[in-house]
């Protein structure tokens, strides 16, 4: 899984802009059976991986911390909000609250678990989000995401397999 890991970004750089490609043609028609495909290949990747070989998200990347997910997690950790916040959080640059530090705080190295699985943020419960409802929205993030996550890499070239996109989209005359 390391040697993996170490290849990711260079094997997610080299298919990036083939992957724009591919989805801005997907989503100018965007099939009716997209998400059905994706919430497939998504279960078809996870039967045969096991996140906490990985740990890759929680070691490079901060999810993004709602105001439910803050509180959750502070009552969970028995601390007041303001200091829950101060002690773990930040504003990054689009104005959403994520962690100060990578590696994610709450990551036990040795094992890839979370002290705070049970009430993890929604962004991290929901990742590597290939199995979303409405995919095509969050195509731009997918792209992201195969750099960091094996298992989003995969999808993604499942599904230009599963559904090749050929030539240019032509516009219809009327």
């Amino acid at each position: 899984m390391e040697k993996r890991l170490e290849e990711l970004p260079k094997l997610a750089a080299d298919v990036k802009k083939e992957n724009q490609k591919y989805f801005a043609r997907l989503k100018k028609r965007t099939p009716k059976n997209l998400d059905y495909v994706m919430q497939e290949l998504h279960e078809e990747e996870f039967k045969k991986t096991d996140c906490l070989d990985c740990g890759n998200c929680c070691k490079t990347t901060s999810p993004i911390f709602t105001n439910v997910d803050i509180e959750r997690i502070s009552k969970h950790l028995k601390m007041k909000v303001s200091a829950f916040e101060k002690q773990y959080l930040e504003r990054d640059e689009d104005d959403f609250m994520v962690l100060k530090s990578a590696p994610c705080t709450f990551l036990d190295e040795s094992d890839n678990t979370c002290f705070i699985y049970n009430v993890r943020p929604k962004a991290c419960a929901e990742y590597p989000h290939t199995n979303r409802k409405k995919f095509s929205q969050i195509t731009n993030l997918t792209i992201e995401n195969t750099a960091v996550c094996p298992a989003a890499y995969n999808i993604v070239e499942a599904l230009k397999k599963r559904m090749p996109i050929e030539g240019k989209v032509k516009k219809r005359r009327s």
